[in-house]
């Protein structure tokens, strides 16, 4: 019995959690064991031509700890773009441990 208890104790606790704040926010559709998935967010100007890009990410280790800055302003910053042209979600997963969530940004 105290294994049973054990065994289903460990399930939750190790259901892969860590990517559940990133799929929740893109929509996207994740693996159990791995995932590694792109979408597009939003076009903005489709008269601009992209000369750059920019990428801010936020990372999870099992749901428990997130850190990082993915908006859309930091990843325009580290890419020194001003017009912003379209913006695209990276997100990455293995195993339910780590989870990565990236916004890239593309414009002058």
């Amino acid at each position: 019995m105290n294994r049973i208890a054990l065994a289903l104790v460990a399930a939750v606790g190790l259901s892969g959690c860590a990517g559940l704040a990133f799929q929740r926010a893109n929509g996207s559709m994740g693996g159990w064991i791995y995932s590694e998935t792109k979408a597009n967010d939003q076009v903005t100007d489709v008269n601009l031509t992209p000369s750059k890009t920019g990428e801010a990410c936020s990372t999870s280790i099992l749901g428990w700890v997130t850190t990082g800055d993915s908006s859309v302003p930091t990843a325009a910053k580290n890419g020194g773009i001003k017009k912003i042209a379209s913006v695209d979600n990276n997100f990455m997963q293995v195993l339910g441990v780590y989870a990565k969530f990236c916004t890239v940004v593309t414009g002058e």
